[in-house]
């Protein structure tokens, strides 16, 4: 389902994360493809609550848990840059739906990372 979110369509995804070779770009991929899954549920389930939405946001954040086994094989790790990185694409995308309110810790509770 094409995403229809002009804001998100116009986003440049874990920039901070692809302009570092820490990270590799097809592990980063893999987080995009999942935050990109994130917004395709927003967009056809769409929340109209904080708990709806935290549903979704948990689920995208348990996948991205699953990676940090393939970033330490691969010589990287979900440090403290990714972090950083990926809740900033967490606080833009729930933003861009209009979920201003939410702190992002709850957003991203799930994490492991």
């Amino acid at each position: 389902m094409p995403i229809s979110n002009v804001k998100i369509h116009n986003h440049n995804f874990l920039a901070g994360m692809y302009s570092d070779g820490y990270f590799p770009d097809f592990l980063v991929d893999k987080i995009k493809v999942i935050l990109i899954d994130l917004c395709e549920s927003i967009e056809s389930e769409r929340p109209q609550d904080k708990t709806s939405l935290l549903r979704l946001t948990h689920a995208a954040t348990e996948r991205i848990n699953h990676l940090a086994e393939e970033f330490e094989d691969n010589d990287s790790e979900l440090e403290t840059e990714a972090r950083e990185v990926m809740a900033e694409n967490f606080d833009f995308v729930v933003r861009a739906y209009g979920f201003d309110s939410l702190d992002i810790e709850d957003v991203i509770a799930t994490r492991e990372w």
